[in-house]
């Protein structure tokens, strides 16, 4: 298996932003079954306006990273661009009879999250110079934290019958492309979501990026919010992530041994919701 990815700087340290963009670009492995072998490094960099040094850092996160990951980084490709970007093209393996693709969750399947909401919020506030140190270092965490254990857990499983990466469309995109793909409906808790601490002060506060208002209106015609619920919480739940946790459809017979198995690997897995019959598909959020 082939996947590629690369972005602009979400965090202003340029380690820390090769470690997360290395772990983004990582991550599809991991939702797909399979391991990382090997990297490529791909990079943009504006040549004359920022030190080679600071490339040098950016570069040496994205080496750690996929040294955590088992995957060395072979060579890669660079060019002077006008704006700083960094990521990996990765190869990885996979049995073709293990894929685990979005698609295939069943009525009954439980929903698990591994990884809590918000990284596209506080990545603008950190632009726009209103977040605490807290919630950045807690940010970058959550971003730079590879989903390999969560991935090799849930593969190993046998028990995952739809699995996915929740990344730029929020959980709400992602979680839409599984029931529609599947046709299924899903039914989220809103109380059993984890969510940074503090995302929704900021969401209230309009601190929220324009790709996660796509995102909402994307999915609002296919979403059902009890009223009862935050009024920030559908941006929140829409907000588009980097490097986020994994979204899996899990045999509900199966389901309390994997969460024990992702618990033992340090993953802070969530229960999040079921799949349900959806003629035609949809999610329902209470």
């Amino acid at each position: 298996m082939e996947t590629v990815d690369f972005f602009t700087p979400v965090v202003d340290d340029p380690y820390w932003f090769g470690r997360i963009a290395a772990a983004n670009a990582l991550s599809d492995v991991w939702a797909m079954g399979g391991r990382p072998l090997f990297a490529l490094n791909l990079v943009g960099w504006p040549v004359g306006k920022l030190s080679m040094e600071m490339l040098g850092e950016v570069l040496r996160g994205g080496a750690e990273a996929a040294r955590l990951a088992g995957a060395p980084v072979l060579g890669g490709h660079s060019i002077d661009d006008p704006e700083p970007k960094y990521g990996m093209a990765v190869t990885g393996m996979v049995h073709p009879g293990r894929v685990l693709r979005n698609v295939g969750a069943r009525p009954g399947d439980v929903l698990l999250l591994t990884k809590p909401l918000g990284t596209g919020i506080v990545t603008t506030a950190i632009k726009r110079g209103v977040a605490p140190k807290a919630m950045v270092d807690r940010a970058v965490e959550v971003m730079a934290a590879l989903n390999r254990a969560a991935g090799e857990v849930l593969a190993a499983s046998g028990a995952v019958h739809a699995l996915t990466d929740v990344t730029g469309f929020g959980l709400l995109g992602h979680a839409w492309e599984m029931a529609e793909g599947s046709r299924v409906g899903l039914r989220l808790r809103a109380s059993a979501v984890p969510v940074m601490e503090g995302v929704h002060d900021l969401a209230a506060q309009n601190v929220v990026p324009g790709g996660s208002r796509a995102n909402l209106d994307w999915v609002t015609p296919i979403v059902s919010f009890a009223p009862s619920l935050p009024v920030t919480l559908p941006i929140v739940f829409a907000d588009a992530q980097t490097n986020g946790g994994l979204l899996a459809a899990v045999d509900p017979a199966r389901a309390e041994r994997v969460v024990g198995d992702l618990r033992t690997a340090g993953v802070a897995v969530a229960a999040i919701g079921e799949v349900v019959p959806g003629d035609p598909p949809g999610i329902e959020v209470g």
